[in-house]
């Protein structure tokens, strides 16, 4: 028996599957980015999947030192209805704390030792707080699962007495059904992205104030709602997870319906919709007058009405004045109101933004560039939410993931991998990527060649992980590459300081380069397939650039010469693959 409903976070999962090809196992992630808020779906799956067939009972090994929180996790999804999940898989997660904790990392293998090592270093240095065990299914959740856990738990806590800091680190031993799914998909936040003042006048209004909220209802003309989207966009809809879904000619479909009202009958546009609803940061009424009041608001996202400010939007002609739109505003001073506000309006979650260098003149500048990027949109310095990554649109660049790639390209890969955070928080690291010669086609550049690393390891992970004898001798090896932690960043690295001999020019200036036609992120990292393959071909001259299966500046700085020195050997036989990247790639505008 099939199911035949799909809870709100069964659809967004689906979501994110398709946009990034990713397997069943993602659904460990999906749940880490929505209870941690993390920024990039393709890297986290990349690094935190675990690769190979001997996973030794670990899908999914998530290790943040940033948030001092780390997750291990076992994954299952069953295609009909079960009334619950296998206990034994719950189980199954005492051998992988076992395998991650206690064995010798000798004993491991090679794609779990950088990762354990990873988790060790990170609990003996005291960088690790809390430690969640995740059965992560989508099925209802049973007694049975909850005891097998808390037997896990135990485990978990013996096994942590060996470090010097283990006994400080707090265990969670969870099972994350499909009610917990939920609850967290619903809970995830937004916030309001566009913060300008906007000013208006209104015919009237009416303001009612309680003690966690106040509000004003009131209408305003269509042309105002017409230029407030094409103002801001999709911006406009940050705390409403539907956006505007288009519309179509038939009948029977609401926005065709909008839009024929709209622009047959505007007079009597007020009584037949249902109006809009949106929250604001702030908004100041100001008195009656002859020609009515005037209302600033300060910030605003629509969270019920998009699809009938979508339909103003699209109108062939621009709305007349006798399109009145009915809306209320609504400023609320607590979290909880707020939540319930988008919630009750029907829309699932608020966006929770965390602004680094948004404001930064270089941002600025990045984000307008990349408004003629196709296919692409930048958050410059804007980290996204748990729902804003899982939702937002698969052409997004995530501000993290843009400075990793700037970092590893412009030699620094193991910031770029072990701390992402700083390359914006610390001046210095942020200064050397992002320069006045930055710009958003060498972002691009940069970001796709990251793209297509990672592309190429979850390919590789899944097509061993369904038979492992479909992978060659080549593609084990590459395999076996990119299971070692920051190896992504590393081989990112490595094939910057290749690109004189793959160009066979010189570069004055990294910044510099980008492709010569302006092309979306997804185009450009086909461009570097080939050149990911073949360098890849030769991982096998990068081991000594790690330590215990993961990268540090030392061992880096003496393997990389060598493996620039193998390529430049064997150019003239890479001269056909080199010269057809070299014919998209220029130095400067």
């Amino acid at each position: 028996m099939s199911k035949t409903f799909e809870a709100g976070w069964e659809k967004a999962f689906k979501v994110m599957k398709d946009n990034y090809s990713l397997t069943d196992d993602a659904i460990g992630v999906f749940a880490i980015n929505l209870r941690f808020n993390l920024d990039d779906i393709q890297t986290i799956s990349s690094e935190s999947i675990t690769g190979g067939g001997d996973d030794k009972k670990c899908d999914v090994l998530y290790v943040d030192k940033e948030r001092q929180v780390a997750v291990i996790a076992q994954c299952y999804i069953s295609k009909r209805i079960r009334e619950s999940a296998p206990a034994n898989k719950a189980s199954d997660l005492n051998t992988a704390i076992t395998w991650l904790l206690s064995t010798n990392l000798d004993l491991l293998p090679d794609n779990l030792k950088g990762r354990a090592d990873e988790l060790r270093s990170a609990i003996n240095s005291g960088e690790i707080k809390q430690i969640y065990i995740w059965y992560v299914h989508n099925l209802p959740g049973s007694k049975n699962v909850k005891d097998e856990l808390r037997a896990v738990e135990n485990a978990a806590k013996v096994a942590l007495k060996s470090y010097h800091f283990g006994q400080d680190i707090n265990i969670f031993a969870e099972e994350v059904c499909e009610a917990q799914l939920e609850r967290l998909y619903t809970q995830a936040e937004r916030t309001v992205i566009v913060t300008d003042e906007i000013t208006t006048t209104v015919p009237d209004a009416v303001e009612i104030k309680e003690t966690d909220w106040q509000s004003v209802v009131t209408v305003v003309n269509g042309k105002w709602i017409h230029d407030l989207y094409h103002q801001y966009k999709t911006d406009l809809f940050s705390a409403n997870l539907r956006a505007y879904l288009g519309s179509r000619e038939s009948d029977s479909h609401i926005n065709n319906g909008i839009k024929t009202t709209a622009q047959e009958q505007p007079s009597n546009f007020y009584v037949y919709n249902n109006g809009i609803t949106a929250l604001v940061l702030d908004y100041e009424l100001g008195k009656r007058s002859k020609n009515g009041r005037r209302l600033k608001i300060v910030g605003i996202s629509i969270v019920n009405g998009a699809q009938t400010t979508g339909s103003i939007a699209n109108l062939e002609d621009v709305p007349p004045k006798s399109l009145q739109v009915p809306i209320r505003f609504v400023k609320a001073t607590k979290d909880g109101i707020v939540e319930n506000v988008v919630r009750y309006n029907n829309s699932q979650n608020k966006l929770q933004a965390a602004d680094f260098r948004s404001t930064d003149q270089i941002q600025e500048r990045l984000r307008t560039e990349f408004e003629s990027i196709p296919d692409a949109e930048y958050e410059g310095g804007r980290r996204g939410g748990a729902s804003d990554a899982i939702k937002r649109s698969k052409f997004t660049l995530p501000s993290y993931t843009v400075g990793q790639s700037l970092a590893a390209f412009h030699g620094d890969p193991v910031t770029a991998y072990d701390k992402k955070s700083e390359l914006w928080t610390n001046e210095k690291n942020y200064r050397h990527i992002f320069t006045d010669r930055t710009t958003a086609r060498h972002i691009v550049f940069c970001y796709s060649l990251l793209s297509a690393i990672n592309d190429q390891k979850l390919e590789l992970t899944q097509r061993h992980k369904k038979d492992p004898s479909s992978l060659t001798n080549v593609e084990n090896t590459s395999l076996g590459f990119l299971n070692k932690k920051g190896s992504n960043y590393l081989l990112l690295h490595v094939i910057s300081q290749c690109m004189e001999t793959i160009l066979s020019k010189s570069i004055p200036n990294r910044f510099d380069l980008q492709f010569i036609n302006n092309v979306s992120p997804s185009t450009a990292s086909n461009y570097w397939l080939p050149i990911v393959s073949m360098m890849l071909s030769l991982s096998n001259q990068l081991d000594n650039a790690f330590s215990r299966n993961r990268i540090s500046n030392e061992s880096v700085s003496k393997t990389v010469p060598n493996f620039v020195g193998v390529v430049a050997s064997i150019s003239t036989l890479q001269k056909e693959n080199f010269e057809k990247f070299a014919a998209y790639t220029r130095i400067g505008l």
